[in-house]
Order: structure tokens, then sequence, then C-alpha cells
């Protein structure tokens, strides 16, 4: 018995993520962004306590990385899109081209979709991340609707249709690109080895505290920023 919940443990919390992610597609086209950001947010909670639970477990399986790679293709691929195209719809509407940029929200859940067949393939993102990963752009585009629920003054900047667009185009590049960022994941606790990690954690834990969601914004700029100081360094400290 324990060693069948230990096998099959991981995989129902990735399910969960999956359930997740649909109910918050139903709660994104009844126009209720604010649960659908939640739903979002609860499978990014499934979704890094599947993987932590397979690493406590020791219980990995081929299945279990590519279940979890379809959880996080609807919740953290078509939910996104689908919040992203809700708040287009709300933007301005230009006579002759706002359906072309609406529909732009859906490129979210097709470069999502290579991002994550990219990962499954590519040896060198075994304890690194090349290219933004899907749950942190997802978080990033959930994040919209509770800043404006929490800072109406600012709906006018996030409910902007060019700005979108760029929006849409600058994060499908990232999501893409061949750019190393951090993981999460902490392999010992030494201090040195993971410091960018911490201040990471730290710098998100006090801004959320501060500015809650319209910090969200800024946390995924400073990972990137991070990163890229980290691996700039680590290349610099490689003998020529």
């Amino acid at each position: 018995m324990k060693t069948r919940v230990k096998k099959h443990l991981p995989n129902a919390i990735t399910c969960a993520n999956l359930f997740s992610g649909c109910v918050g597609i139903v709660f994104a086209f009844q126009e209720n962004l604010i649960f659908a950001a939640y739903a979002l947010f609860l499978a990014a909670i499934f979704d890094f306590f599947d993987g932590f639970a397979s690493r406590v477990l020791q219980s990995f399986s081929g299945i279990g990385k590519e279940l979890d790679s379809l959880a996080d293709m609807v919740s953290f691929g078509v939910l996104p899109s689908v919040i992203l195209y809700e708040l287009f719809l709300q933007a301005p509407q230009i006579p002759h081209v706002s359906m072309f940029l609406n529909f732009s929200a859906f490129l979210i859940p097709v470069f999502s979709a290579l991002r994550l067949a990219k990962f499954n393939t590519d040896s060198r993102q075994a304890e690194i991340f090349i290219g933004l990963p899907t749950p942190a752009n997802a978080i990033l585009i959930a994040s919209f609707p509770l800043i404006i629920q929490q800072y109406s003054n600012l709906a006018v900047y996030i409910l902007n249709p060019y700005g979108l667009t760029v929006f849409v185009v600058v994060m499908c590049a990232l999501l893409v690109a061949e750019l190393p960022l951090m993981s999460l994941k902490f392999k010992n606790k030494d201090f040195n080895k993971n410091i960018y990690r911490y201040l990471l954690l730290l710098f998100s834990a006090i801004l959320i505290l501060f500015f809650k969601f319209v910090a969200v914004p800024v946390v995924i700029f400073i990972y990137i920023t991070l990163s890229i100081i980290q691996f700039k360094i680590a290349d610099d400290n490689i003998p020529g």
C-alpha cells in the first residue's frame, strides 16, 4: 500500500494542477478573472509540490514527467492566454485592428508548448532553466486582473491594446530565448551556492508583503536580473 501511495502521490498532485487549470479556464471565459487568477496560483502551488513530492519520495517516472508537461500546458499555457484574451476585450477596441490584436493572446500557449517541449528534450535544463519558465510567465499574466482590482488607476496602463500586444511578443520571446535562468530547487543548504535564490526569496517576500500583487511584475524582473548576474559571474570565473 505504501509503495503504491509513494508511486502515485506526485502524479495525483499533478492532476490537481491540471484540474485547477481547467476550472480557471471556465472562470476566465465567464469573465471572472479574479477567480481565474486564484485558480492559476493554486495550480502553481500544486506544480511546486508535485516536484517536491517526487524528490522527497524518490518517485520519478517517464509518465510523471510527461503528465507534468501536459498539466502545465493547460494551467500555464491555455489558462493565462484566456485571461489575457479577456483583458484584450476589456481594452479599448480599435476598428479593423483589435480582432487581430486580441487573438495575439493565444500566441502564449503556442510558445509555452515550444518551451515545454524544449525543456523535456534539453539535457542542459537538469538544474537550470533555458528561457522563462511557463509558471513564471503565467503568474505574471494572472497578476494583471488582481493589480487592476487593487489599484484601479493602473487599469488604463494595463488595458492598452498596443501595450498588451507588445507584452505578448516580449513574453513569447522570453519563453524560448537562449537565456539561462536559475531554478529555485535547493540542492543543499550552502549559503554561497544559493545566495541568488535567497536574495530572490528575500526581495519577493518584502515586495509582496508591502505591495501585494502589484509586486509580481517586479519580482519576475528581479528573477531575470539576478539570473543574468549569476550566470554572467559564473562565465567570468571560467578560465579562458
